[in-house]
Order: structure tokens, then C-alpha cells, then sequence
């Protein structure tokens, strides 16, 4: 579902990714852990096309993100021919980024009507399917303002599942809340986890990490340290850097 190959990144003069090589099966979950200023979180985003590449490729279920290739050479697609290719990536961010004027109803069919073309009564009927399973039916007609952290990044979360993305990417979603909301929010992605969803995680919970993940991959400065089975990532890391960040955060 996601391959990178030695994906690079730079601003102005440091260069952020050095050389990603990644890979996701479709159905697996992918957690990346490294300390802040990684690269996590960058190459997330280019993922999706948020964040241009300098160099490597990337592709989204066999498709090349953000570029066409004709023969050796990669040329940057129409802004919107990027965003067709982003409906099909749902994107969870830190914050939660939620509309404040609109209700947790009009945040959630926003899109599936606007880009997507839904009908507002479809869009209506799976943005109430999607509240339920996120735990927060009654809540379609509050606004952001009116929940909790926790219950904002559970709407975040069915507003991504709006679009029916085969590819979800959560950046820390727990990050910004409070430690007796995280359960809540870990609780959803265990269930998407379940239903088979393909999921690449930005995390600090190593529990999660453990627990859903199909595979953890260690980051730092850049690059990619120790990528396997969260059992051999988190029990048993063969690279010394590995094991000191885990000693500070286990």
C-alpha cells in the first residue's frame, strides 16, 4: 500500500530525510517512534503530498504520489490531480483542525459533498454511521468548541473516514491531549486496526506501538535506524541508538 525508496528532504540546507526506505502491506499497521525532530512527522506528510520530495520516489497503492514519470525523469502533477490522489489518503493531524464554525455533522460531510460529490442525505447517513463508531452518537449537531480534546480528535478521525480511504495516517494523534483522553482515542484506532485497515502511525505510545503495530521503524536524524516486528524493535533493538532512546522512554 505504501513503498518508499530512498525518499529525501530538505529545508533550505538541512536535509530532514535522508534516504527513506519504507513499506507498508495493505491491512498493516506501521508505527513510527524516534525522538522529536526526526523526520517523522515530515515524512508522513509526504506521504500524501503535503510536503514536496527532492529525492527517491514514493507510492500509494502502486500509484507514484505527487508525480508522473516519463522515462527517467519525474515531473510534479496538477494541484488538482494531488488532491484526487489525497482523497484516497485520510490524514489525522496533532491538532485536530476541525472547523469552529461548523457543527461535528458539517465537519464530517464537508468534503464527501463538496469534493466527493455525495449527495448531502448520503453524506449525512455515513458521517451518523461514523459518529456511532467513534463512540459519540448525539454529538452531530455540537460544535468543536462544546467537546472535549478527546472527542475532537475522534471527530477528526470520522471526518478522515468520510472520504472511504483506503489509507489512513495518524500524526501523534494523542500528542495535544490531556492522559486521561489518550485511552479514547487509542480505542478507535485499535478498532480501525481490527476492521483491517491500513495505518501508518506517528506515535510516542509504545504500548499502542506494541500492542496494534504490525511493524515498528526507529528514526533519527533523518533516517531510518531499525525498522521490524514490534517484539524485535521494542524488546530486543540491535542498534545502539535504538536502545538508548527506548531506556528514556519505556
Amino acid at each position: 500500500m505504501v513503498r518508499a525508496s530512498r525518499v529525501r528532504k530538505s529545508y533550505g540546507r538541512t536535509e530532514v530525510l535522508r534516504g527513506i526506505d519504507f513499506e507498508v502491506r495493505p491491512g498493516e499497521v506501521a508505527c513510527l517512534i524516534g525522538p522529536s525532530g526526526s523526520g517523522k512527522s515530515t515524512f508522513l506528510r509526504c506521504i500524501n503530498h503535503l510536503e514536496t520530495i527532492e529525492g527517491g520516489r514514493l507510492w500509494v497503492d502502486g500509484q507514484l504520489v505527487g508525480y508522473r514519470q516519463k522515462g527517467d525523469k519525474i515531473y510534479e502533477l496538477r494541484p488538482r490531480d494531488v488532491a484526487a490522489q489525497r482523497r484516497r489518503i485520510g490524514m489525522v493531524f496533532q491538532r485536530f483542525n476541525l472547523f469552529s464554525h461548523m457543527t461535528v455533522l458539517q465537519n464530517i460531510t464537508h468534503a464527501p459533498v463538496l469534493v466527493g460529490g455525495e449527495t448531502k442525505a448520503a453524506a449525512r447517513a455515513h458521517a451518523l454511521q461514523l459518529l456511532e463508531r467513534v463512540g459519540l452518537t448525539g454529538r452531530d449537531k455540537a460544535y468543536p468548541g462544546q467537546l472535549s480534546g478527546g472527542q475532537q480528535q475522534r471527530v477528526a478521525i470520522a471526518r478522515a473516514l468520510a472520504m472511504r480511504p483506503p489509507l489512513m495516517l495518524f500524526d501523534e494523534p494523542t500528542s495535544a491531549l490531556d492522559p486521561e483522553l489518550v485511552g479514547e482515542v487509542l480505542e478507535v484506532m485499535r478498532d480501525l486496526a481490527r476492521d483491517g485497515m491500513t495505518m501508518v502511525v506517528v506515535t510516542h505510545e509504545m504500548g499502542f506501538a506494541k500492542e496494534v503495530g504490525d511493524s515498528v521503524t526507529f528514526m533519527d536524524e533523518g533516517m531510518v535506524i531499525e525498522s521490524g516486528a514490534p517484539s524485535d524493535v521494542l524488546d530486543n533493538p540491535q542498534h545502539e541508538r535504538t536502545r538508548s532512546f527506548l531506556s528514556k522512554v519505556l
